[in-house]
């Protein structure tokens, strides 16, 4: 297990790698300048699960707005520096808890070092970021085109330029929006370095596309062993981010808590409404802090059977449906009472 051995990183007060639990990080979409917007969104997110958020530095003014940010909240600040070392500099000195640099991005050996100084005079992670689509042109020339190979070259070059200049407290982050590519790119770079790995599918798409692409590159990943850190890029609200990382990382068997919903696909013996059904489930239970499994099942034929391993449950009949509690049938309710039926006994449950 490749995550058992990366070497531990403090980000505020958040540790990852070493064999810690993967944490979930997301990334603000408001103008990082507007402290008010910002702060609001990284609460939702914080609400949601989120353990690490980022946000864009692309001004002065979104420098200065780093320090104001972090008083508000709970979770550590990631600054996103694109080209500008000024900028990288400035929200390391406002109090950046962690900063994202390509340093092919920021031009000269010196400028890199001046930000590599201003990182190690207050211990903050670097984390050096490579993307497919900024590989360098020389690795495209070199392996024909964007290859695994040159993604992990690039990397490992970045982080071998900033252990030459004497620092050592990394986070590598290799991403691209081709699945596969990316699947190969971890794989080959996990045997060969130590320091603990950001995953994320970059650029995956849609909340629907992007769900698909990110939990099929991300299982791949994570259940070799590989990431410490994850993010579930989506195109949309970031919250939605959040709760797909959280789900995938539960399937994986890499995160307990929050209450798993399962529910059968319908077919002809289905009598009430069951997918509105399900979506209510899905939405209400989010309010709920139990680490439990909750079945809504169709019709009273299979439902009993198919939810008997689940700690609790509702199938539905013609007009009504079944409460189930461990297995076992507790009574049979009208149907437009499943949902309040439900909700009372998350309510109550562990007070038995």
């Amino acid at each position: 297990m490749y995550r058992d051995h990366t070497k531990k990183i403090q980000i505020g007060n958040r540790v990852i790698g070493g064999g810690s639990p993967v944490l979930i990080q997301s990334m603000t979409n408001t103008r990082t300048e507007d402290i008010e917007a910002t702060v609001a969104q990284i609460k939702r997110l914080e609400a949601a699960g989120c353990d690490i958020i980022r946000s864009t530095v692309p001004t002065e003014e979104a420098a200065k707005a780093i320090r104001e940010i972090k008083k508000q909240i709970s979770i550590p600040l990631v600054a996103d520096i694109h080209f500008d070392y000024k900028l990288a500099i400035a929200a390391i000195e406002n109090g950046a808890d962690k900063i994202r640099i390509n340093p092919g991005n920021i031009g000269s050996k010196e400028r890199v070092a001046a930000v590599v100084n201003a990182a190690k005079e207050r211990n903050i992670p670097i984390r050096v970021g490579v993307n497919s689509g900024s590989l360098e042109k020389e690795l495209v020339e070199k392996y024909h085109g964007v290859t695994t190979e040159g993604i992990v070259e690039s990397a490992l070059d970045k982080v071998h330029m900033i252990e030459a200049l004497g620092y050592d407290n990394l986070v590598i982050s290799i991403k691209s929006s081709d699945v596969m590519m990316c699947v190969k790119a971890h794989e080959l770079l996990a045997p060969v370095s130590d320091y603990p790995l950001h995953v994320g599918i970059t650029e995956s798409g849609t909340v629907q596309s992007g769900n698909i692409k990110s939990a099929v590159g991300l299982g791949i990943i994570l259940n070799q062993g590989i990431g410490d850190t994850i993010r579930v890029s989506l195109t949309g609200d970031p919250v939605e981010e959040v709760k797909s990382a959280r789900l995938i990382l539960r399937t994986l068997g890499l995160r307990k808590g929050g209450i798993e919903v399962v529910s059968c696909p319908t077919c002809g013996r289905t009598r009430i409404d069951l997918i509105s059904l399900a979506n209510e489930v899905e939405k209400m239970v989010a309010d709920f802090d139990l680490d439990i499994k909750v079945a809504v099942m169709g019709c009273v034929v299979n439902g009993p059977g198919e939810g008997k391993e689940a700690d609790l449950g509702i199938a539905g009949g013609i007009g009504e449906g079944l409460l189930m509690k461990k297995g076992e049938i507790i009574k049979k309710v009208p149907e437009a009472e499943l949902l309040g039926t439900l909700r009372s006994e998350l309510e109550n449950w562990g007070n038995e």
